[in-house]
């Protein structure tokens, strides 16, 4: 009888789990839920020998792997064509109806998660796969068993493959976040940076926590139906999360309005989404119009415009960056754009502020430029108020009180007192930044907080702070493995090739490209120096104002003293950069970190090999890293690369793509 109930128990939860996390409609409270759960537990320790790994207590106590295996993908797992307007929407209709006539489309939900695909074999699930490159993903089954919604069985003998889109719900985001500020950890930006890192989680147990939940939309080469929207019907009777917002349209019109419908309500929906989809719905037209290269011709996905919110301007106020430039900013009433709340907008320059006639109490219309940095859009001049208050530029720095300036021909006002605290600190924090001399603990804070103490007052202070080792490790929250981090970070720094350092001097209109530029022309730093006007001019790329800005920095007597200062502590002041600028590497222009024990190279052998291919290497994993390449022994900073979804390859990986002409 036991036996029958503890078959019976799971039959039981299966169903109010399909209930629960599919369907969102439970049948049963939690407590009723948990009690029958623990039930079967006790009765599968009971009985041992009636062991199923589909079980439902199965789904706790994942495994730990080492690295993602890779996977090739039976079929291409291919993007699709985005279109933002409805004059595309209906160009796009138009072709495909002179050959068709009228036709039915799928529109769906363009969900804002990490496309996945499932695979199933005699009715189990046996894969679960990232997209990848579309070609090859990577293996996350143990991640992918985590997801309640999931079935790791289905009444279906033949091979089955789907693919979906695993996503956050907005609840578990702001859960996480909330998690992730009270442990002092980063958090993520948005849900679907936050799906994209617990996916890719070495460790199933951590993604089991992060609340992840997935929709299946495509079923490739459907043997079941004769349309798309037949195979999320059949989908759907097997267990399958299907997403029921879809809806059958044949007018371009009815698909237009359908949409314009759903941005109205985008924000109400549990989960982000980013778009609409647009399928053509029978498959035999699919299988006619076919694919492109990269894109299917059956499927379009129509993008949102970003968000646009009201709100006020409360101040106005200017911030002065590493080379003195002086830039406005908003100070906004708080509002919510895209999941974010944003109080703070910048306003460019003087002239900016006056063609949009930006006032401080105005209404203002407010978005995220790129879906990142907000940007005051335009004045509500219906809602001014007579008490808004025109903007002056100031005469002078807020920082400094120096006399600021603005030059011929620019948009822009300059501090130009080189001891101005504000520049001082910016100018510390770019040289030291991940783009430039990458020193690992000398961030925003850590600069601004030893330059109130006196500790570092310059970059020169940089390459001393080692004798100031008591007066560090006497602040507060800074310990010795801190500070010994640190002292590490520096010495790597020294070894730096020629370019990082000239992007880190913060020469005016000198970034990271025109940097490589000139270190790669030059080859040394004496050589550069030694450069004049006609010399810079005449390299590719480096126009006059800039070249003038170049000679003129070196020029310098400060500058002189600073780069004399820089050898003398032992700087690397010569460049191994090659002519990259026609370089069909695909590490050219990437950001790469190195981590492990490499067998076939020194790590200043691969730093050297990388850079000779057109990559920054850099000490630390973060958002901007594009690859981490691991040897033996790899530890956190592999970790950290797999939560933040950064694509990882092993020393062999590394290898074969450079042998293989890195195509």
């Amino acid at each position: 009888m036991e036996k029958e109930r503890l078959y019976e128990l799971r039959e039981l939860l299966k169903r109010y789990a399909y209930e629960y996390y599919t369907l969102d409609r439970p049948t049963v409270p939690d407590s009723e839920y948990d009690a029958l759960f623990r039930e079967l537990e006790e009765l599968e320790s009971k009985y041992p020998e009636e062991y199923d790994p589909d079980s439902p207590t199965q789904r706790v106590g994942y495994e730990v792997l080492d690295a993602f295996k890779k996977v090739t993908h039976a079929r291409p797992m291919m993007s699709l064509g985005d279109i933002f307007s409805y004059e595309e929407l209906k160009d796009w209709i138009n072709k495909i109806e002179k050959v068709y006539g009228k036709i039915k489309y799928c529109v769906e939900y363009k969900i804002d998660g990490l496309a996945m695909c499932l695979t199933y074999r005699n009715g189990r699930l046996v894969m679960g796969a990232t997209r990848g490159n579309g070609i090859e993903g990577e293996d996350v089954t143990s991640n992918i068993k985590t997801i309640r919604s999931i079935p790791r069985s289905i009444p279906y003998n033949d091979e089955y493959e789907i693919r979906g889109e695993v996503y956050m719900p907005k609840a578990s985001f702001l859960r996480l976040n909330e998690e992730r500020r009270a442990e002092g950890q980063e958090e993520f930006a948005n849900p679907r940076n936050a799906a994209a890192g617990s996916m890719r989680q070495l460790d199933a147990n951590v993604a089991a926590k992060r609340g992840l939940d997935g929709f299946w939309y495509h079923v490739p080469n459907d043997p079941n139906s004769d349309t798309h929207h037949g195979s999320l019907e059949f989908a759907k009777s097997l267990g399958f999360k299907v997403n029921e917002s879809y809806v059958l349209l044949d007018d371009v019109d009815d698909i237009y309005d359908h949409i314009l419908k759903t941005i109205a309500r985008r924000d109400d929906l549990p989960y982000e989404i980013d778009g609409m989809v647009i399928k053509v719905d029978d498959y035999a037209i699919q299988e006619e119009l076919g694919f492109t290269s990269r894109v299917p011709r059956w499927a379009i996905a129509y993008k949102f415009p970003p968000e646009e919110v009201k709100t006020t301007v409360e101040d106005i106020f200017i911030t002065v960056g590493r080379t003195g430039k002086c830039t406005p900013n908003a100070k906004l009433k708080s509002v919510k754009i895209q999941g974010s709340n944003v109080s703070y907008a910048t306003l460019h320059n003087e002239d900016f502020i006056k063609d949009k006639d930006i006032r401080i109490g105005d209404s203002v219309i407010v978005r995220k430029a790129g879906d990142i940095i907000p940007e005051v859009v335009r004045v509500i001049k219906e809602d001014r108020k007579d008490e808004s208050v025109a903007f002056s530029f100031p005469d002078t720095c807020p920082v400094c009180g120096a006399k600021i300036y603005r030059f011929e021909d620019e948009a822009d006002h300059y501090c130009l007192n080189a001891d101005c605290p504000a520049k001082v600190t910016e100018t510390i924090i770019h040289f030291a930044s991940r783009s430039c001399m990458d020193i690992e603990g000398l961030g925003e804070k850590s600069v601004e907080r030893f330059y109130e103490e006196g500790i570092l007052t310059s970059l020169e202070d940089i390459y001393t702070l080692h004798l100031k080792k008591d007066a560090i490790l006497a602040l507060d929250k800074f310990g010795l493995k801190s500070y010994e981090n640190l002292m590490e970070a520096i010495e790597a720094s020294k070894t730096r090739d020629l370019s990082l350092l000239i992007c880190g001097l913060g020469i005016r209109q000198v970034g990271i490209k025109a940097a490589k530029i000139l270190a790669t022309h030059f080859g040394t730093m004496d050589d550069l120096m030694a450069a004049g006007v006609e010399d810079l001019e005449k390299i590719k790329d480096i126009g006059p104002i800039t070249a003038l800005g170049i000679y003129d920095y070196f020029k310098d007597e400060h500058n002189i003293k600073l780069i004399k200062a820089l050898k003398d502590f032992g700087l690397n002041m010569r460049s191994d950069l090659k002519e990259t600028s026609d370089s069909t590497s695909i590490f050219s222009g990437k950001t790469c970190v190195l981590t492990g024990t490499l067998l076939k190279y020194s790590r200043t052998e691969a730093t050297k090999l990388l850079e000779s291919l057109g990559a920054k290497v850099s000490g630390s994993v973060s958002k901007k890293t594009d690859y981490v390449i691991y040897g033996q022994e790899a530890g956190s900073k592999l970790n950290k690369a797999n939560e933040l979804g950064i694509k990882t390859l092993s020393e062999e990986e590394f290898m074969e793509m450079i042998e293989d002409g890195d195509k």
